[in-house]
């Protein structure tokens, strides 16, 4: 008689491999960082012995490199929640402000493609509406790499732009709203109950930049949950099929966040747990004019190189999140 395994059911062998993984990661990083360290420990008494500068200087720059190191996985370490080690849908839509928020929009989308790419993350576009007269009134990311929905949530809210708008003639100063939400991807062996009689499903032709259809059918999907009123849409394929299948798994990832939250709210309020976050309300200030500053409304922290921050170095802003409310 044959002795059933965990290895002849996928799903538990999946979680196994997957906590492995995890294990892997935490001992392989700090084995490096602390072999590392050791090495320096011994060379750098040397090196100030032979006098050498240049290679002094070399193994300062190793050390910075080191304390870099250890402060990412001091921030990966606070990582605890349920969702923090999956990969994410990032969606930014347009706010009040009309083409200078879609212009916003656009901003932002190319903010976390650099971030993204920065953080060595694949990033693939899943839906685009392109602004009537410029801009994007609002675009849908997936971002696939470790501790995405960890790094990324702390970017969810409303964000408020403040600059002399290049689309008024005027030279007047114009305030823009764009929000950003993030959703875990969640994987296909957690069960999340969708009825086909609780979703609409609306098709649509799929639209590149400047309006230009990308096909001539109504490849586009747009799914609408009824009791919950979410709304996801995705034309990245050509195929309806393949873009419904896409929607759905968006959708069951919006459910399942919302049970997450849930539940981690409710041991929040038995803890006694103090930080609150609203998510829906303005999280960062971008001003251009009449000085530079990025602020953040939450923890307070700023920065006065609007450029770098346009360039997705975001991470400052990240880490204050993660340690006030991670």
């Amino acid at each position: 008689m044959e002795v059933a395994t965990f290895w002849d059911d996928p799903k538990e062998a999946k979680k196994v491999i997957d906590e492995s993984n995890k294990l892997k990661f935490w001992t392989e990083s700090f084995s490096k960082i602390s072999s590392d360290l050791d090495n320096l420990k011994e060379l750098f008494p040397e090196a100030y012995e032979l006098e050498d500068q240049q290679l002094i200087d070399e193994l300062s720059n190793e050390l910075s490199l080191c304390d870099k190191h250890l402060s990412e996985l001091e921030i990966k370490k606070m990582f605890s929640g349920e969702l923090d080690d999956k990969s994410c849908y990032l969606s930014i839509n347009a706010g009040a402000g009309g083409t200078e928020a879609c212009d916003w929009v656009a901003m932002l989308s190319r903010m976390y493609q650099r971030w993204s790419s920065k953080k060595g993350w694949k990033l693939e576009t899943i839906d685009r509406v392109e602004g009537e007269v410029a801009g994007i009134k609002n675009i849908t990311f997936k971002l696939d790499g470790t501790f995405a929905y960890g790094y990324s949530k702390s970017e969810k809210g409303v964000h408020r732009l403040v600059r002399i708008s290049p689309f008024d003639s005027s030279g007047k100063r114009h305030t823009s709203f764009a929000s950003v939400d993030i959703v875990p991807c969640i994987e296909d062996d957690i069960e999340i109950e969708v009825r086909p009689d609780e979703i609409r499903v609306d098709t649509f032709r799929a639209s590149g930049a400047g309006g230009q259809h990308v096909n001539v059918t109504d490849s586009a999907v747009r799914m609408t949950h009824i009791p919950s009123g979410i709304v996801v849409s995705c034309q990245k394929e050509r195929s309806q099929i393949q873009n419904r299948e896409t929607c759905l798994k968006m959708l069951k990832s919006k459910l399942y966040e919302q049970q997450v939250m849930e539940r981690e709210a409710a041991l929040k309020e038995i803890g006694g747990e103090k930080k609150e976050i609203a998510w829906g309300s303005q999280i960062r200030n971008y001003v251009f004019q009449p000085y530079t500053m990025v602020k953040d409304t939450r923890t307070k922290y700023e920065e006065g190189n609007v450029q770098a921050v346009m360039d997705g170095e975001i991470d400052d802003f990240v880490e204050a999140y993660l340690k006030e409310f991670g």
